[in-house]
Formats: structure tokens, sequence, C-alpha cells
């Protein structure tokens, strides 16, 4: 094989999506052959960077940068041809550490031998010249001439992955190194069309663009709700924000770290524990700038730990740079635009965490502080994204990250954060701190998702409810720290004065706790005050009271909604206080069609079934609809029969009959409630559904899809009228 690596991109097939091959991959969906059409030689298949990466440490971004010259195409022997060429380019060219004396032997022999490689640079003042350093070569004192140090300066701060040819040529004079560095590119590209891409953005809707975005991050956006996946974007904001800062805590697993240290050549991950004045900011000793100074996002990877040491000098120096962009070197001042991103593990669960203390709890001592917390513009709630499994990644096709990068990094330019104003104003009480934060998270989410700057009232909306929910997050927090912060009613206001409050999932789940301060009242919230408190019902319901019968426990009136993520929730709490006592039962919902929707049926006809006497009997009326595939129809009516004879078993008659009204879904018994079900039973995410997962056994602990409820008493219309 020859030494040389072509750059050239392959060309995109004449006819898009081919037959493939025998022995090729799966039929690409109407989304990958749309993504194809209009992002012709941007994108790749993900699932390619497990299938070339093998046992090579190198970063995604670094395959893909190779597959998108080889393998860009949604022709599968193109594909494939791509793949072994990729292959044979790793295996030729990158460099193992383990192989190091290897290569250099190559090199010796040949005289000019290239390599895929980390390489850093540094100074040498007593000589007067740059020289380089490679990672996995594990050669050093390459000298480095000053206009490629200065085109590519990233090197001189953390280093950078390159193609490199490197050069042998031995000298009699022991201080000359004998390896010469003949060429140098860095792996990622040097130009884009940003209006090209803007013009193709166009011909996808909001939903297929945001699976768009989370293949390109890896992910099968078919595992993800719609809050999920917009959780996963908000990682992607600090690449397109500048001077934005993010926190993420959550359990081990979940994938914190991932973009930012595979996604982009724009991002550097370090170790919390790494951290220092001069490698963050600048040395003072040499006037050398620190990471802030070259990279578009430094994250701090295991930020979390209460007995972490920290150094005061850092956080204090680190605290002006988050509320002011500049730091001091000396008597100068010097600005930078790096976002700041700090990732870690909770050891304890969220309600444990506003218990005992607050949702920074794991945290070090030194950063447990309001005035640092105040300075982070978007909480991340890592306990709400699910552990990655391997079923969760993607074989669609996604941008190619380097591709994506420099589109993101050229957005930084842009500030969008105004284009909600049109529609909506923030609450009067929202301090200029909580605005700043909620405005570039605004605007980082509506470049993300509508680049070109327009967007419905509605699709502006659920943004701007998403970016004051974070930095509620955030400020909700303090505020338990500090008691003589006053309360903040975040919300806003439509243009026709129509007031809307934002809450926290957590809020929803465990409201006893939430509001506690750190002294263990519970605070008061001005947004909530004078609604009564009821045990899982969160503040964003709206209800009355109402009495069934003198000395019997009081139910809610009204309507109840529930986020998506949220858990807690199960028929025993949400439905039984509205079913107990109940002889006839009536249940319209024309989805019972599924595996996990006659589950669901079970579950709620077991939780009749354990609430009555034994003695009694219970009449339950099921109007349902067959499956529009005749194929899944025969299936469907073994299910429901083998439902009804369990059910039977039980005491429970189930009588079942077409829904006329073949949509809506609602339960009414005999005892006059009437429950309006928004997605009636089928209420929960889908999941592993192991024998080991606790959702299999209990539903408080599976996640919810967003839904709502209304609970309707209507003592004059029992379920067994009009029937």
């Amino acid at each position: 094989m020859s030494d040389d690596i072509e750059l050239s991109p392959a060309a995109p097939a004449e006819e898009p999506f081919a037959p493939a091959v025998p022995g090729g991959g799966a039929q690409p969906s109407e989304l990958d052959r749309k993504i194809n059409e209009h992002f012709a030689g941007a994108v790749v298949r993900k699932d390619l960077v497990k299938a070339v990466k093998g046992n090579a440490i190198v970063p995604s971004y670094v395959l893909e940068y190779l597959l998108g010259q080889y393998a860009a195409s949604d022709d599968e022997a193109t594909i494939q041809a791509g793949i072994d060429r990729v292959r044979d380019i790793l295996a030729q060219h990158y460099v193992h550490r383990n192989e190091s004396e290897l290569v250099k032997s190559k090199i010796k022999e040949r005289g000019r031998y290239r390599i895929i490689d980390k390489v850093s640079v540094t100074l040498n003042e007593k000589d007067d010249v740059y020289q380089a350093s490679f990672a996995n070569l594990g050669i050093s004192s390459v000298v480095v001439d000053s206009a490629t140090v200065n085109a590519h300066q990233k090197m001189l701060v953390g280093g950078v992955w390159c193609l490199c040819d490197v050069e042998y040529f031995h000298s009699d004079d022991a201080r000359v190194s004998p390896w010469i560095l003949g060429s140098l590119k860095p792996i990622q590209m040097s130009n884009f069309d940003y209006a090209g891409y803007l013009a193709s953005r166009a011909e996808f809707t909001t939903d297929e663009w945001i699976d768009l975005l989370i293949q390109s991050i890896g992910f099968n956006p078919e595992m993800f709700g719609r809050r999920a996946k917009l959780l996963q974007l908000v990682r992607l904001i600090p690449f397109v924000e500048r001077n934005y800062n993010l926190v993420e805590l959550g359990p081990k697993g979940t994938g914190k770290s991932h973009i930012y240290s595979e996604f982009s050549p724009h991002g550097m991950l370090i170790s919390g524990g790494e951290v220092s004045v001069p490698k963050l900011f600048v040395n003072n000793a040499n006037g050398r700038l620190g990471l802030v100074g070259y990279w578009d996002v430094v994250a701090f990877d295991e930020f979390a730990g209460k007995k972490k040491r920290t150094d005061k000098a850092l956080v204090d120096i680190m605290k002006n740079y988050m509320a002011n962009k500049s730091f001091s070197r000396g008597v100068e001042t010097l600005g930078a635009e790096a976002s700041m991103v700090f990732v870690g593990n909770t050891s304890h669960t969220v309600p444990y965490m506003l218990k005992h203390s607050d949702l920074f709890d794991e945290l070090p001592e030194s950063y447990h502080d309001p005035a640092y917390l105040d300075r982070l513009h978007f909480y991340i709630p890592g306990w709400e994204i699910d552990t990655i499994r391997s079923e969760m990644f993607s074989d669609g096709y996604g941008f190619v990250v380097d591709y994506i990068a420099e589109v993101l990094k050229s957005m930084r330019n842009l500030d969008y954060s105004d284009r909600y104003q049109h529609h909506f104003t923030l609450g009067s009480d929202i301090s200029t701190r909580d605005r700043d934060a909620i405005h570039k998270t605004f605007s980082g989410l509506m470049k993300l998702i509508y680049p070109h700057g327009d967007a419905t009232a509605e699709q502006i909306e659920e943004l701007l409810r998403f970016a004051i929910e974070g930095r509620k997050r955030v400020k909700d927090q303090i505020l338990r720290m500090d008691s003589t912060m006053a309360p903040v009613n975040f919300g806003y206001n439509s243009m026709a004065g129509e007031w809307s409050n934002v809450t926290t999932l957590e809020e929803e789940e465990y409201p006893g706790n939430y509001h506690r301060r750190a002294s263990g009242e519970l605070a008061t919230d001005a947004a909530h005050e004078g609604v009564p408190f009821v045990a899982g019902v969160g503040p964003s319901t709206v209800a009355t009271v109402a009495q069934v019968e003198p000395g019997k426990e009081e139910l809610f009136q009204g309507q109840r909604d529930f986020q998506e993520n949220q858990r807690g929730v199960s028929y025993d709490t949400l439905l039984m206080p509205y079913l107990a006592g109940a002889i006839e039962i009536e249940l319209h919902d024309p989805y019972i069609r599924m595996a996990h929707q006659g589950r669901n049926l079970v579950e709620l006809l077991a939780a009749i079934a354990a609430a009555k006497d034994p003695a009694d009997e219970v009449t339950f009326r099921l109007f349902t609809v067959l499956d529009a595939d005749p194929e899944n129809q025969p299936k469907q009516l073994r299910m429901l029969s083998d439902i009804v004879q369990g059910a039977a078993q039980q005491g429970i008659k189930v009588d079942m009959a077409k829904d006329p009204g073949g949509h809506d879904r609602w339960i009414r018994t005999d005892r006059g409630w009437r429950i309006n079900l928004g997605r009636g039973l089928d209420i929960f995410q889908k999941a592993d559904g192991g024998w080991f997962d606790f959702g299999t056994s209990r539903q408080e602990f599976r996640q919810v899809r967003a839904f709502g409820v209304t609970y309707i008493l209507d003592a004059l219309t029992p379920a067994a009228e009009g029937n």
C-alpha cells in the first residue's frame, strides 16, 4: 500500500440508496434517505465508527473524518469499500503505543512515513524554536516552524490529532533531533457552505431535524422521548454559545462526558483533579495562555466529590471568568470565550438530596457556594437520562462530526436570544443574571433546532419553557442554601397577558421536599401560594377539592399534568382513589393492541382486584378498537381473550365492545367519577423490560411520557346510564 492518504471526499452515488449488496446493512429509513439527499457527502452511518475503531484509542471525530473521505455514500458497496480503506489506513498509519518502536523503524528505513497521532507543541526558549511531541509515537523535540504553529495554535494547549509526514535524518551532532516534521494536517474541516446548510435544514420538519441531530450524536432517536432529546441537545449548547456555563450531575453511565471528548475537535475534556490556574487560564511565569484561550469548550470530568481538594484561588478566578468572561494576568485583564461544562456523578437519589441537602450536594465544598453556582446557566438533571445501552446507539445517518462541529462553531457569532420577545415576556421579578442564563440557553437551542431563526409561537414557547426550567433548577437550589434570598416566580406572559408558570420536574415529583430551605422549614413559594398541598400532586396541578361522601377521603377534581421523564406515577395513585368501591367501571381506550398496552390493562385490572373485597364482583366494560392491520388482529384478540379469562378468576367480569368514538380515552364509574385520560393507559415510556429492572415490578419506578388527566365528579351520570 502507498504511504499517501488521499483526502478528497468520496463522490456520492448517482442513484441514492441503490440496492444493498448481499450481506450488506439494513435498508435505510425514510429519514436516512432524506438526510442523504440533502446532505450528500456530509453524513456518515454512525454504526460504521464502531466497525472500524477496533482497539485504536482514537476520538470518534478522527474516525469520522476518515469515513467522511471514503465512506460518505449511500451505496452499500461503496460504504464497504470505504470501511476497508479506513481500516487499512488505521492499520498502516495509526500509531499504537505498544508498536511505537516498529513505526520508528519504518520511518528510519523508509526515510519518510505518514502517521496519525496526537501532536502537542512547546516553545524551547533556550534555542528559540518550537518543538513537537508525538503522544503515541513517543518522540519529542521535533522542530516545527512558526507558521505551522501560528496556523494551529491548539497544538500549544492539549494537542491536536494530525496526519503527519515524519522524516528521519541522523546527525553526528547529539543535540540535533533525527526526527523531522515533513508535513502536518490537523484532522478537521477547513471550510463549509453555511448557506447550503440553512437551505437544507428548510427541507426537514422540526421532528426530523431533531432526530437528525440525535443520530449525529450517535443515538437512536426512537429510544428517546421529546424531553430526553432536548436534554441531549442542551449538551451541545456550549459548542454554539460563547461563555456558556453548564452543569450536569447524575448517575454513572449516562454518557455525560461523551460529547465533550468525542463529538468535536473544538472541545477539551479534562479531569476535575487536573485543573490548575496556569493550565486553565494563564501561566504568569511565561505568559502562556491556558485552555480557555484556545478551546471553544472546556469540560471538567469527574467534577463531583465532596472531599476533593480544591484550589481557592482557582475557584475565585473561575467565578470571575464565568461572570465577566475575563481573567487577570498580573496587571493585565484578558478575555476569552470558552464555555465551561462541569459533569460529575451523584451518589444519592433526588429525594434524598432534596430532603437532606440540595441538588448540588456532591460538589466539592469550595464549589458548593451560592456565588459560584449563580454563574451556571443550566443544570441538566442527569438522573432523567437513561444508562447507555447497546440498543440506544444509532445505525442511521448523521452528520460527520467534523462537519457539524464547524457548523456549530460558526454559529457562535450569532445571537438568537431575543427571538421569543415577539410572542412572550419574562416574569418581572426574574433578575438580570437569571435572564442572561435563560437567554443564552434559548439562543443555543434556537441555533441548534431553528438555525434559520424562524419558528412558530408554539415552537418558541417549548424552548423558552425548557430554558427557564434549567435556570430555575439552579436558582431554587441556591435559595435552599441562602435563606436571605427571596423566591423568584419563574414564568412568562403571552402578548395577550396570559401568565404561564414554569416548574422543574423534581418540583412536580417531590413537592414536600423541594421547597425546603437549608434550615428544614417549608419555603413559601409565591407562585403556588394558596394552592392546597397533597402528597404526590405537584404545583402544576389545577384542581379543586371534592368530597365524595361525608367522612371519606377528599379527592381532587380538575386537571393534573405530568411531564416527560417524571417518576413516582402509578395506577394506584393516579386512578385507584377514584375507582375504589365502584362495582361498574367503563374504560374507553382504542389503543389496547400491542403487548405493552395489554400489560397496562392487566395492571389496572390487578389493582382493581387487589382493592376490592375478594367476595365482591366488579363489572369492567372495555371499549376498544381492532388493529388496523388485519394480520395483527388475531394476536390482539388472543391477548384480549387471555386478559378476560384471567380477570374472571379474580372476580372481575370484563365485557368488550367496539369503541364508538375511536379516539378519545376516558374512564367512568358508577360512583359518579369521569376521568379523561390524555394518553389512555399508555403513559409509561419503553424500558428494558428485563426482570432486574425495578420498573418491571413497580410502576412508580418507571418514567412516564408527557400526559394529562382530568377528574370530573358528576354523581348524576353513573357508568350504567347510556349503556
